[in-house]
């Protein structure tokens, strides 16, 4: 009888290690919990492509015929060139020179699509109007644009903007990218929104380059600032998805009058399953902010949003057909993309 009772303390002793054990890491997540710098300041990127991006078509005059070898080949907005007859392309102009060098002859261009690397081949043909050969595409090699930081690390000034990526205007494709810099801005003005027609934020970049942008992801731009900037709010702890509910926000953005201040604003249809940046819906509730904005614009993507403390996600998108309207990622959807440490 003793020695049963021994055996049933031993794997009652061995229950309770194995519940301390499981909820041990638990408690030390919430101990853990990341706290960061909320953002609300703008900034200005300027980048440059990783090959040349194909961003629309443009057909050639070719004996009185419309001729587009680079469709006909199967190339498509969102191509990103790579290759040409296996000689490495950076830029739009290095793209053209070998076109114009070629004689019409048959090229062997090497391009991404969707994460896989393809050939094609097509021959340019020459432009009734001036002569050169062309391919019938509009490329694109270089950019820039203004957002809304969202966080910094104290611990070694790395941050997150605008809780989506930097796409092409004309194809929707993320951006490949191969560098950017981090500028200063200042916001010269802003156009207010109107149903069907998204307002901006107008900035003007200040001559001081404040750091580097190393990557373009659909949850966020990501990069290193040289020193950490003054921001509005200071240091807070972020929530989880399942920790945040519908009702009142606020939002931090900066307008023409280059302070950054607070916003009210209410969120709803939360998705907790959601990885991307189109987590919840977010209404700019706040008289001051929709007198001057009309809701969410241009610019203000990624503006910090904060709920009972946390900081819990960031502005992302605007409905065009409702101005007051957007959507916001989940906070901890940002820092799960970036390549960069945040300690």
């Amino acid at each position: 009888m003793k020695n049963k009772f021994k055996k049933r303390s031993s794997l009652l002793l061995a229950f309770l290690l194995i519940i301390t054990a499981l909820t041990l890491p638990a408690a030390a997540a919430v101990r853990q919990r990341p706290t960061l710098l909320v953002g609300g300041i703008p900034f200005g990127v300027r980048f440059f492509t990783d090959g040349v991006l194909v961003v629309g078509y443009c057909d050639v005059s070719c004996g009185g015929n419309a001729q587009n070898p680079a469709r006909e080949a199967g190339l498509r907005p969102g191509d990103c060139i790579c290759k040409v007859n296996g000689q490495k392309v950076e830029t739009a102009a290095a793209l053209a020179e070998i076109i114009d060098k070629s004689g019409g002859a048959r090229l062997t261009l090497q391009y991404r699509r969707e994460g896989k690397e393809a050939d094609v081949c097509l021959s340019p043909v020459p432009c009734d109007q001036d002569g050169r050969l062309r391919t019938g595409l509009f490329v694109r090699d270089s950019g820039a644009g203004i957002g809304t930081v969202t966080f910094v690390s104290k611990q070694n000034n790395s941050f997150g903007g605008l809780g989506h990526g930097i796409c092409d205007g004309e194809s929707g494709t993320l951006i490949p990218l191969a560098r950017g810099t981090v500028m200063g801005v200042t916001i010269a003005g802003l156009n207010r929104g109107a149903a069907g027609a998204p307002g901006e934020l107008k900035g003007q970049f200040t001559a001081q380059q404040q750091g580097e942008l190393l990557q373009n992801t659909p949850c966020g731009v990501f990069g290193r600032l040289e020193q950490c900037p003054a921001l509005p709010v200071g240091e807070l702890p972020i929530a989880y998805r399942n920790e945040i509910h519908d009702g009142a926000v606020t939002l931090w953005c900066t307008l023409d009058d280059n302070i950054p201040h607070e916003y009210d604003a209410e969120i709803s249809a939360i998705h907790r399953n959601a990885d991307g940046n189109k987590c919840f819906t977010v209404k700019v509730t706040d008289r001051e902010l929709l007198s001057r904005t009309g809701g969410i614009i241009q610019g203000m993507s990624g503006s910090p949003i904060i709920q009972d403390g946390y900081l819990i996600g960031a502005v992302t998108h605007v409905l065009i057909g409702d101005p007051t309207t957007g959507y916001g990622i989940f906070m901890e959807n940002m820092p799960a993309n970036m390549a960069v440490p945040l300690s």
